[in-house]
């Protein structure tokens, strides 16, 4: 089974790159593992999962009640699609993945989406927030688990 683990952000935003930072530590432990990190959305993600069978995708998300290092397990279908296609732009993962699978692309069968709750991803820095950091060992090691990786 083709399977690819996708750490979505971008690292110089602090706690915005913990996507990023996550796929890297599945990779230290999995070295077999394909990893992408990319700080693309929308659409450009079909260029990375077409043909695959097993799609992880690990990303940041801002929630209000949620704490800094909480960890949401999604699905596609939790991320509404929207009908609207007049522009690339704002086109979300499951648009997209919509889309691909309208234009005959082979899409992934298993997709699975976590999503990390963060504090801060507006200031410029490599490192992401204390409460943050200090997760991302024990998410790591729950993805392995779940994913059976």
């Amino acid at each position: 089974m083709s399977t690819l683990v996708l750490g979505i952000g971008n690292p110089i935003l602090t706690d915005d790159g913990v996507g990023i930072k996550i796929a890297q530590k599945l990779k230290e432990k999995n070295p077999e593992l394909e990893i992408i990190e990319t700080g693309e959305t929308g659409i450009a993600l079909l260029d990375f999962v077409v043909g695959r069978d097993k799609l992880i995708i690990i990303d940041s998300i801002k929630t209000e009640k949620g704490k800094p290092g909480d960890l949401y397990k999604l699905d596609l279908e939790d991320l509404r699609p929207s009908k609207d296609l007049s522009s690339s732009h704002g086109i979300g993962i499951a648009t997209a993945f919509e889309l691909g699978k309208e234009l005959g692309y082979k899409m992934p069968e298993h997709i699975s989406i976590y999503a990390v709750g963060i504090k801060d991803n507006s200031t410029f820095g490599e490192d992401c927030t204390q409460e943050v950091k200090a997760k991302i060992p024990s998410i790591t090691l729950q993805i392995i688990k779940e994913e059976r990786l």
